[in-house]
């Protein structure tokens, strides 16, 4: 028994059948079409986050501004006024704070959430820092907050909505976001804004070297950018799919010379 050395996969396959092919042809160009309308998304969010980062930038190290007042209020959005370094002044409302759990680097404990009202009765609840889980405040044992007229400079911040793993709880006083309509609400708050303000560190340290609590100054400002990995990455994919297309158009094309070979061999 003689062997012909073809090996059995094209001894039994021959060329695919034209509804094969436009079959096969489609979903190439649905696949390609697909994978650059996503790296094209990519290079548009792209310049949206660099074009973010450098503006946060900016308001962050702008000299402060005035805090948007009642009358600007349904302006404030998150692109146009998120991390905008503010000041404003008022008399903390220290019998209405609220404690929101935190995860810092200086510990788990609580973000000190202080309504601040301004001459005008109008409401601005401020983060005056951060406190570790057994803070004197907790035992009822510190020492009272500033009191009277103050000013507070630090950065404008929207409000944070529950999130589903870790829902607020108003009536067991459990907060784990700094969701600035249900903190009024749970409060007994009117005329507050819809933004709050993550106060700047304390230029003045405690007496005897000691640590002052609440710590001001730890907001933290990252903003992912992994948009020209995925960009490269959708590209790259579109760039296979047709780099496939041209290996099974080849493929095809050499299949079908080999079948009118063999058949022209067939009939001499």
């Amino acid at each position: 028994m003689t062997s012909t050395g073809t090996p059995p996969d094209e001894a039994v396959r021959g060329p695919r059948g034209p509804l094969g092919l436009a079959l096969l042809a489609a979903f190439a160009l649905l696949l390609f079409a697909g994978f650059v309308a996503l790296g094209t998304w990519q290079v548009k969010r792209l310049a949206w986050k660099r074009d973010l980062i450098e503006r946060v930038d900016q308001r962050v190290h702008a000299p402060p501004a005035a805090a948007p007042g009642p009358g600007q209020w349904g302006q404030v959005t998150a692109e146009a006024d998120e991390y905008l370094d503010v000041s404003l002044s008022g008399a903390f409302l220290h019998d209405r704070q609220t404690l929101v759990w935190a995860a810092t680097d200086l510990g788990s404990g609580y973000w000190v959430v202080t309504p601040l009202q301004m001459a005008d009765g109008a409401i601005v609840l401020v983060n005056r820092g951060f406190v570790p889980t057994d803070w004197c405040a907790l035992r009822g044992q510190c020492a009272a907050g500033p009191s009277g007229e103050v000013t507070v400079t630090g950065l404008l911040r929207m409000s944070e909505p529950s999130v589903m793993l870790r829902r607020n709880d108003p009536t067991q006083n459990r907060w784990y976001t700094r969701d600035v309509p249900a903190i009024a609400d749970a409060r007994g708050l009117r005329r507050v804004a819809p933004y709050f303000v993550d106060a700047d560190a304390a230029t003045s340290p405690a007496a005897g070297g000691q640590r002052s609590w609440p710590v001001g100054g730890l907001t933290v400002i990252n903003f992912p950018n992994n948009h020209l990995v995925y960009l490269i990455t959708w590209y790259l994919l579109a760039l296979m799919v047709a780099a496939a297309a041209i290996f099974v158009g080849r493929e095809e094309f050499r299949l079908r010379r080999q079948s009118q070979t063999d058949e022209c061999e067939r009939r001499s």
